[in-house]
């Protein structure tokens, strides 16, 4: 079955001081990518602010729409990849993105 990376963009930090809120975002991500069932193949992570490598040289700024985490998700299809993506907590108030790509096998 083909694979799928989910690279999120965007999103909003918690306040580091609610634990409460902290542990919400916790909650619905753990419940969202645990809901996925054996379609999640890797968790993935946050990641933190990129350098972008350029001929030209390094730039320190994340890029044009910086990375902040990703997944590895396995999926029939472009379209149930994308159906997958549609309950990422990321998601919520708009704040943030999920660009969807399959993962080509080399």
């Amino acid at each position: 079955m083909p694979k799928f990376i989910f690279a999120y963009h965007g999103g909003s930090a918690p306040n580091p001081d609610d634990d409460a809120e902290i542990a919400r975002i916790m909650g619905a991500w753990q419940g969202w990518l645990e809901g996925m069932g054996a379609a999640c193949l890797d968790m993935g992570n946050p990641v933190g602010l990129s350098k972008t490598v350029t001929a030209d040289g390094l730039r320190d700024d994340g890029g044009a729409n910086p990375l902040s985490g990703y997944t590895i998700v396995e999926a029939a299809d472009m379209a149930a990849a994308c159906d997958l993506a549609q309950g990422c907590p990321i998601l919520e108030g708009g704040a943030g993105s999920v660009e969807v790509a399959p993962i080509v096998e080399m």
